[in-house]
């Protein structure tokens, strides 16, 4: 399944979080069997004016992960450590 949410910190937070992540890897298309994570702000949606953008709900400091196969347990860890 996929799942948005926003972290507190703004932009550079969504990126630690990404880039401290094992399990989930660093992609923009969301659309594998593995478990992936983006910021749609600076990838998907990053040609898309800031104002334009924010009133669809897409903010810098928002997350989307995708759940792949892995273990459930192992992928709650995984968001819990970054």
């Amino acid at each position: 399944g996929m799942l948005s949410f926003r972290i507190k910190g703004g932009h550079k937070a969504a990126e630690k979080f990404c880039q401290s992540t094992k399990i989930f890897v660093l992609a923009e298309s969301l659309g594998g069997v593995e478990s992936l994570v983006e910021i749609p702000s600076a990838m998907t949606h990053a040609g898309i004016p800031k104002e334009q953008r924010e009133s669809y709900g897409i903010y810098d400091d928002l997350v989307r992960v995708s759940c792949g196969v892995e273990d459930a347990d192992d992928l709650k860890r995984d968001v819990q450590q970054a």
